[in-house]
C-alpha cells in the first residue's frame, strides 16, 4: 500500500524540474544564460512603481479631509475634571464624549458636530472609568457648518 501523500510529492517534483528546465532554455535560447531565480527578481523590479505618486500622496490631506472645504479650523485645550467630580464612576467616558461635542458646538457656533475614531479612543483608551482630565483638539468647520473634531497635531 502506498501513502496518497507520498504519491502526490513524486508527482509534484518532476513537474518543478521541468520548469526550471523550460526557464532555462528560454533564457539560453534568447541570448541571455540567467536563472529562473535572476528572472523572478527583475520582474519584481519592473512592477514596483515610481517614486513620484507616493511624493504626491505625502502633501495630500488625511483621507477623512479630502472632501472638506475648511472654513474654520481652531485648536482647543478642553478641561474634563468636572467629569470625574460630578458623574459617577461608570458614566464618566459617555459623559466626557457629549462634553467634548458641547463645548466644540458652543465655540466653534455649529449644531452640527461629529467626533472623530481617534478622539473617541482617547477618551475611552482607559475604559469608562477613567477618561482623561484635559484632552487637546483641533476642530475643523466646512462651509456648510459642520464641525469635525480631531486630535491636535502636536499632541
Amino acid at each position: 500500500m502506498s501513502n496518497p501523500d507520498q504519491e502526490e510529492e513524486s508527482t509534484a517534483e518532476p513537474e518543478e524540474e521541468e520548469a526550471k528546465e523550460e526557464a532555462t532554455q528560454e533564457s539560453v535560447e534568447g541570448g541571455e544564460a540567467s536563472t529562473p531565480e535572476e528572472e523572478v527578481e527583475t520582474a519584481e523590479a519592473e512592477t514596483e512603481a515610481p517614486e513620484a505618486p507616493e511624493a504626491a500622496e505625502a502633501e495630500q490631506p488625511a483621507p477623512g479631509e479630502e472632501e472638506i472645504e475648511v472654513v474654520e479650523e481652531k485648536v482647543y485645550t478642553i478641561p474634563l475634571r468636572h467629569v470625574w467630580v460630578v458623574t459617577p464612576r461608570g458614566k464618566r467616558a459617555p459623559r466626557a464624549v457629549r462634553d467634548v461635542r458641547n463645548y466644540v458646538a458652543r465655540h466653534m457656533k455649529s449644531e452640527e458636530v461629529a467626533v472623530s475614531n481617534e478622539i473617541n479612543s482617547e477618551l475611552w483608551g482607559r475604559s469608562i472609568n477613567k477618561p482623561p482630565r484635559k484632552i487637546t483638539v483641533r476642530a475643523v468647520k466646512d462651509k456648510e457648518g459642520k464641525v469635525i473634531v480631531y486630535p491636535a497635531k502636536g499632541a
